[in-house]
């Protein structure tokens, strides 16, 4: 006889599951308070450093400090520079200066960043730096604060990590380092001469060594916590369980052993189950069903079609249940806010596109569009201005594009599938609503919510198009490429 395999009791399941729950919970819970309390610390100082560098590079006159960096750059200014460095002699640095009649904004630049610097808590360092293209890997330092020497002027340095491969007109988001200078939270902004070019950027670098510290600090003191907590919860948890559940439980089986029903015996000789178990909960109801059960047995042993009857019922019950819990909802193909179709119903029209494709038989082109200023209207007057804010936008595209589907792919992302007619007037249609949007916007006699306002993108269908996502990206790109229009025209909101 094969030997059978053991089980695992009910008790260590129980326990194995309560410890898994509350080990995800407890500690989930912690490291998602956090990673949420590092994020927004983080967003503090990033949006600190961004606000400043940028309310710095408003103060200082673009068309000095490009006259300021030629003169840096000239070889003549360089030979004065490593002399003055060489000998420790920032005389020789102002009497240029003084000779060029940049002495006295210079002065007063390095002054007001001194003194920006020091009323602005937190702030380590203010400069502004001549950058070089995006290919270069070193970068010219003009103006620092009156603590550093005149020499730093005209002083080449390498490039910032983070500065690496990039332009002027796009530069990177805050970023937070460990480096040299301890921990810095630093950002960059672009200074514009009179006649547009960008001649060098701003940097602001935010100290966060103390915030590193006490975060780490922070961190351990989360742990031990979590761990005490975890060790607390679990101990009452088992114990809560054993008198609730196992133990009940362990009880009842040892009785259902006992169990052996037989025509003409009476409750006492068929081992009926008889416990002081008055639980008010399930495991009182198991208890009072087995034993019903168990009586029942008994009182109908000998009328087994009936039995076999409440048996098929009960089967029958379970089944429609069964249906019931199986049962799935049809997925909505309707956005609740716009009313236009959902992202599920653009995947089922892509779907459709590229079996259209595979075909041969298929004409169409597609607009990206994408809200600006949407998070601006959101934070500065509610999301019921926000909402407002999309279903007027994307009233305007459905009204221009009357005969194409339009899709709601995102919380401010909307795209339209041009066929028949509107793919055949699509250049004068886009070309509207692009009018259309930029008067909405100029319209300042309105409210802020109504101002509408999109990035628009399109393109065509191609025969080497095997996929409508090659369509998408040249639509997402074009899209990106207005977008990036509207924020050097008005400016981005952070």
């Amino acid at each position: 006889m094969a030997k059978e395999k053991q089980s695992i009791s009910i008790r260590l399941k129980l326990y194995f599951f309560i410890i898994a729950i509350i080990l995800t919970v407890v500690v989930g819970t912690s490291v998602a308070a956090y990673k949420m309390n590092a994020a927004q610390i983080d967003g503090y100082y990033k949006q600190s450093a961004a606000d400043n560098a940028y309310n710095f590079s408003t103060m200082v006159d673009g068309d000095y400090l490009k006259e300021l960096r030629r003169i840096g750059e000239s070889e003549e200014y360089q030979a004065i520079r490593e002399q003055a460095e060489e000998e420790e002699n920032d005389q020789l640095v102002q009497d240029y200066l003084e000779e060029k009649g940049m002495w006295e904004e210079y002065s007063r630049i390095r002054r007001q960043i001194t003194n920006y610097k020091d009323n602005i808590n937190d702030i380590k360092y203010i400069y502004i730096i001549a950058h070089g293209d995006k290919d270069a890997d070193h970068d010219m330092y003009l103006i620092d604060d009156e603590s550093t020497s005149l020499s730093e002027f005209g002083y080449y340095e390498e490039r910032e990590t983070e500065l690496m491969g990039m332009d002027l007109t796009a530069l990177p988001e805050p970023t937070i380092s460990n480096g040299d200078w301890g921990w810095l939270c630093s950002d960059f902004k672009p200074v514009y001469a009179s006649d547009g070019t960008c001649v060098c950027i701003v940097g602001c670098d935010i100290g966060m060594d103390d915030v590193m510290k006490e975060r780490k600090n922070f961190r351990i003191s989360l742990i031990i916590e979590t761990l005490l907590l975890t060790a607390a919860v679990l101990i009452c948890a088992m114990l809560f369980i054993n008198k609730t559940v196992v133990r009940p439980l362990h009880k009842m089986t040892l009785e259902m052993k006992k169990f052996k029903p037989s025509e003409h015996s009476d409750y006492e000789e068929a081992g009926v189950m008889e416990l002081d178990i008055v639980n008010r909960d399930e495991i009182g109801e198991i208890y009072s069903g087995i034993r019903t059960m168990q009586m029942e047995i008994i009182d109908y042993l000998n009328d087994l079609s009936q039995l076999q009857e409440d048996k098929r019922r009960a089967e029958d019950d379970i089944k429609d249940k069964e249906k019931q819990i199986g049962k799935l909802s049809e997925e909505t193909y309707r956005d609740a806010l716009t009313g236009v179709g959902s992202k599920a119903a653009y995947l089922r029209k892509i779907e459709e596109l590229n079996r259209c494709i595979a075909e041969g038989d298929t004409q169409f082109a597609m607009v990206m569009v994408d809200m600006n200023n949407l998070k601006l209207v959101n934070d500065a007057y509610g999301h019921k201005a926000g909402d407002l804010y999309i279903k007027g936008c994307c009233s305007m595209v459905c009204e221009a594009f009357k005969h194409s589907p339009v899709f709601r792919i995102g919380g401010d992302e909307f795209i339209v599938i041009l066929q028949g007619s509107d793919h055949a007037a699509r250049l004068e249609i886009f070309e509207k609503l692009k009018n259309d949007f930029e008067a909405s916007y100029a319209n300042e006699d309105t409210d802020p919510w109504c101002r509408y306002s999109a990035a628009l993108g399109m393109a065509e269908h191609a025969s080497d198009d095997n996929t409508v996502e090659l369509v998408f990206k040249r639509a997402d790109k074009a899209m990106y490429a207005n977008k990036l229009k509207f924020k050097t025209e008005h400016g981005g909101y952070r």
